[in-house]
């Protein structure tokens, strides 16, 4: 992270958005790396995303990165979680798990109902934890959806290629 990264925090230390930024940017930039810087960032968007729901506690954006913080750690492979925790201080990366996984998408969804991105993220992740009749709710839902936002349409088609999966 450069020294430049925390901006959004400073200028607004006392809003939920700046740190909800700051965590959605370090999670876009972690998508472009190795595991090793990956994991890394990791503890950063988990700490931003806390820190926006400290001052908000129903800002849907921030529910949704820390449940998707919660399913990238588990989706991991068991040797890349071990070498994270044992090796490159992400002892915290232990706290994932499935369940606060899908709360929090269910209360992002709840927060925002009619923004797509949070039924895509909400279908998958029980699409993972084996409970295809909620996730094919949540994907037949998105199939229904209009399309409000610019990535809405490729959110759709997301959910239409996980539901075919199925």
């Amino acid at each position: 992270m450069t020294r430049g990264a925390t901006w959004p925090v400073a200028a607004q230390a006392r809003d939920a958005e700046g740190h909800y930024l700051l965590a959605r940017a370090t999670g876009r930039a972690a998508q472009a790396v190795g595991v090793r810087e990956r994991i890394r960032f990791g503890g950063v968007v988990r700490d931003k995303a806390l820190a926006a729901l400290a001052i908000n506690p129903n800002h849907a954006g921030a529910l949704h990165i820390l449940g998707m913080w919660h399913a990238e750690i588990l989706r991991l492979g068991g040797v890349q979680r071990f070498v994270a925790r044992q090796f490159l201080g992400g002892a915290v990366f232990s706290e994932a798990s499935w369940d606060q996984a899908q709360r929090l998408l269910e209360r992002a969804v709840a927060a925002e109902p009619a923004r797509i991105v949070h039924h895509v993220d909400l279908g998958v992740i029980l699409k993972d934890r084996g409970d295809t009749a909620g996730a094919r709710a949540q994907f037949d839902w998105i199939a229904r959806a209009p399309a409000i936002e610019f990535n809405d349409a490729h959110f759709q088609q997301q959910a239409a290629t996980e539901r075919r999966k199925m």
